[in-house]
């Protein structure tokens, strides 16, 4: 059901600069319009056999591959992502519901644990958790919807979702094809506003909604932690990231330049999980440099091309800052450091040489198409380097030694490792931060635990 409001806001292409649509923009009273409609629809969901929500997922999966190409176009128009990135997100997001209604099938919901010593039968039962809030940030506009919406769904709950004031078009023709799919009303309620604090303030201290799952800023996170406090909600929070990304003087060089190009390149850099500090030995430091920049340097930019707009022109600002400290620091720039010759928010990949920890983008996520590189002389050097950050989002490691790749699956303080690859997303994988990155997890074999409540059963048989 739509519903109409006075108050609207302009969305704005990163490729053009160009308006693309006004959208209207959610007040307080419709975020209680859409909580209220949450309450009513979902007990009859929860009700539902799996196999009937499996359905549903699994239709709004096949409409959802019918429209990827005008989808793909979409998110290329609404967040700048260059277009076969966007198609692969489009792709992921199929997946992840299809995977959702595959686990509904193969999960058994409730279970006996056997008999107490005095003979009362003991068994749980698991059910949904109740009305999910889902707030989704605008560098993955379609994904980080389905995957928080789908396993809400998926599990018999209902959402009230806000998606980013930058990226709302995507979300909701998501949601319009979730209609068309035969979701019922009520289930999913889409939320953009150009007022996103107040928005997010009314899920927070709601009562009837239950969970708060979040993808954003570790600023934002920290605040919607202490809000949600008031009405304790469960809370599942994917927050900022620090990566390291180390390379030891038995790497596979080459190996370390192609994943180190998917770590920090992919959607302009403006990625979570992005490789923020190259940690390189001394021995191989030079050629590792030199063959990276050589890489980067081939990379294009523009609307088709390798490296797409940041989000907006303070994105620019933000990164120009950046550059500008670590440069009077006594960093030196081997390529790019400059916006290109494209207008709007297009920055040149970019390559920062003799980088120290005292500087603000050791510290400070990245979120743009910037390589920072960093010495290191040994193991625990390194290992300690990594470590050094509140974040613990995600981490990367290249070496030819077993054992050591061992120890660092073991050492780093991340949520999410790749020892010689940059492939961190698997569906049957959890993927979350530990540290100030968050909590909870998403996806994975057990990923729709998260929206549940376990309740205790001691049954006691009547003579």
């Amino acid at each position: 059901m739509w519903h109409d409001t006075h108050h609207t806001f302009t969305v704005t292409s990163p490729l053009s600069g160009q308006p693309l649509a006004r959208v209207a923009s959610a007040t307080g009273e419709h975020v209680d319009l859409a909580i209220h409609a949450a309450v009513a629809a979902q007990p009859k969901w929860a009700a539902c056999a799996a196999s009937e929500r499996a359905a549903v997922l699994s239709q709004w999966a096949e409409i959802l591959t019918e429209h990827h190409e005008q989808l793909a176009r979409l998110i290329h128009q609404e967040c700048g992502k260059v277009l076969t990135e966007a198609a692969s997100e489009v792709m992921h997001g199929v997946s992840l519901l299809q995977w959702y209604a595959q686990r509904l099938v193969q999960e058994e919901t409730d279970a006996s644990v056997g008999m107490s010593e005095s003979g009362c039968q003991l068994a749980t039962i698991s059910q949904p958790i109740g009305v999910v809030g889902c707030i989704t940030p605008w560098n993955f506009p379609l994904a980080s919807v389905l995957v928080k919406v789908g396993g809400a769904l998926a599990t018999g709950c209902a959402c009230v979702l806000k998606p980013s004031e930058y990226t709302p078009l995507i979300a909701l023709r998501v949601a319009e094809l979730a209609s068309v799919a035969q979701l019922p009303s009520g289930l999913l309620n889409v939320l953009p506003t150009a007022d996103p604090a107040a928005v997010g303030a009314v899920l927070c201290q709601h009562p009837d909604v239950r969970m708060l799952s979040f993808t954003g800023s570790t600023a934002v996170g920290r605040a919607l932690f202490a809000a949600a406090g008031q009405t304790v909600k469960r809370l599942a929070l994917e927050l900022g990231g620090n990566a390291p990304f180390i390379v030891f003087d038995d790497a596979d060089i080459a190996l370390a330049v192609d994943c180190a190009i998917n770590a920090r390149f992919y959607n302009s850099g403006q990625i979570c999980v992005g490789a923020n500090r190259f940690l390189v030995h001394d021995a191989v430091y030079e050629r590792f440099a030199e063959a990276l920049t050589e890489r980067v340097k081939q990379l294009t930019s523009g609307p088709q091309a390798d490296i797409g707009p940041l989000i907006h022109q303070a994105a620019v600002g933000r990164i120009e800052a950046l550059i500008a400290d670590a440069l009077a620091q006594g960093a030196a720039l081997r390529c790019g450091g400059a916006t290109v010759d494209l207008g709007l928010s297009y920055f040149a990949p970019t390559v920062l040489d003799g980088m120290t920890h005292a500087m603000r983008a050791a510290s400070e996520e990245i979120f743009g198409p910037i390589v920072c590189l960093y010495r290191f002389t040994s193991d625990e050097e390194a290992f300690q380097l990594a470590n050094n950050t509140e974040a613990g989002l995600a981490a990367y490691v290249f070496t030819q030694n077993a054992e050591r790749l061992n120890h660092a699956a073991n050492v780093l303080q991340a949520g999410a490792i790749g020892l010689n690859t940059s492939e961190l997303f698997h569906l049957n994988l959890p993927f979350g931060g530990i540290k100030q990155s968050g909590i909870g997890k998403e996806q994975g074999l057990h990923c729709l635990d998260e929206f549940r409540v376990i309740k205790s059963i001691v049954k006691k048989e009547m003579s």
